[in-house]
C-alpha cells in the first residue's frame, strides 16, 4: 500500500528517526511508521470532519430543562407564538359555538329546515376539530394550552327583511372570513419569528381549507339572495340534505 505524505504530516519510524515529509510516495513494506499531525495544524482540514456531535451536543444538553414543570420538547418556539395559538383556539371554539346555536335553531319543530341544521352542525364539529388540532400542535411544540372564555351566542336568527336562511348563511360567511383573518395574522407572526414549522402548519392545515369554505358559502349566499324568503328556501334545504357529508 502506498501512502502519500502531506506537508502537515511527519513520519516516525519504529526506531524513532524523523523522516521529513516528501512529495514522493512512501512504501509501508519492511518498516512500520505512524502519521501524526504537525503542531498548529487544523484537524478538520486533515480528516474532513465538519460535524463533531459529541462536542456540539454539549450546548444543547445544557439547555435541557431539569424542572418537571418545563417542557422538554420546546425548541425555538416564541412566547408570542404560543399566546397567538391560544387566541386562535378561542376563535375556533367561539365560531363552533355560534354554529351550534344555528344548528339548534334550524332543528326546531317550528323551523324544520333539516338541511340547514345538518350543515351548521357539521360546521360546528369542524371548527371544534380545528381547535383540537391547534391544541395538539401547541402541546407538540412544548407550549401550554390555556382555554379562554366563550361568549354566549344569540339563539334567534330570524330576520324580517332577509329571512332566517339568508341571514344565517351571511353570518357564516362573515365568521369564516374573520377566522381566515385571524389565521393570516398567526401565519404572519410565525414568519416574523422565523418559525418555519409553524408557518408550514398554518398554511398546510388551515389556509387552503378556509379559502374553499369562503368560496362555498359565498355561492350559498348568492343563491339564497336569488331565492328570497319563499318556497325556494325549502328546495335549498333539500339540496343541503342531499349533499355528501
Amino acid at each position: 500500500m502506498l501512502l502519500k505524505a502531506s506537508p502537515a504530516l511527519y513520519l516516525l519510524s519504529s526506531g524513532g528517526d524523523l523522516f521529513p515529509p516528501s512529495r514522493n510516495s512512501f512504501s509501508s513494506r519492511g518498516s512500520r511508521f505512524c502519521v501524526r499531525a504537525a503542531k498548529g495544524t487544523n484537524t478538520k482540514s486533515l480528516t474532513g470532519v465538519v460535524f463533531e456531535p459529541f462536542e456540539e451536543v454539549k450546548k444543547e444538553m445544557d439547555l435541557v430543562p431539569t424542572t418537571p414543570l418545563v417542557s422538554l420538547a420546546r425548541q425555538k418556539f416564541a412566547d408570542d407564538s404560543e399566546s397567538a395559538i391560544n387566541d386562535q383556539i378561542n376563535v375556533e371554539y367561539n365560531v363552533s359555538y355560534v354554529y351550534h346555536a344555528l344548528y339548534a335553531y334550524f332543528d326546531r319543530d317550528n323551523v324544520g329546515l333539516k338541511g340547514f341544521a345538518r350543515f351548521f352542525n357539521d360546521s360546528s364539529l369542524e371548527e371544534r376539530g380545528h381547535a383540537e388540532k391547534l391544541m395538539e400542535y401547541q402541546n407538540k411544540r412544548g407550549g401550554r394550552v390555556k382555554l379562554q372564555s366563550i361568549l354566549m351566542p344569540i339563539s334567534e336568527f330570524d330576520h324580517e327583511e332577509k329571512g332566517d336562511a339568508l341571514y344565517a348563511m351571511e353570518l357564516a360567511l362573515s365568521l369564516e372570513k374573520l377566522t381566515n383573518e385571524k389565521l393570516l395574522k398567526l401565519q404572519s407572526l410565525a414568519v416574523k419569528n422565523n418559525d418555519v414549522q409553524l408557518v408550514d402548519f398554518v398554511e398546510s392545515e388551515f389556509l387552503g381549507e378556509q379559502v374553499e369554505a369562503i368560496k362555498k358559502i359565498s355561492e350559498y349566499v348568492a343563491q339564497l339572495r336569488r331565492i328570497g324568503k319563499g318556497h325556494g328556501v325549502w328546495h335549498f334545504d333539500q339540496m343541503l340534505l342531499d349533499e355528501e357529508v
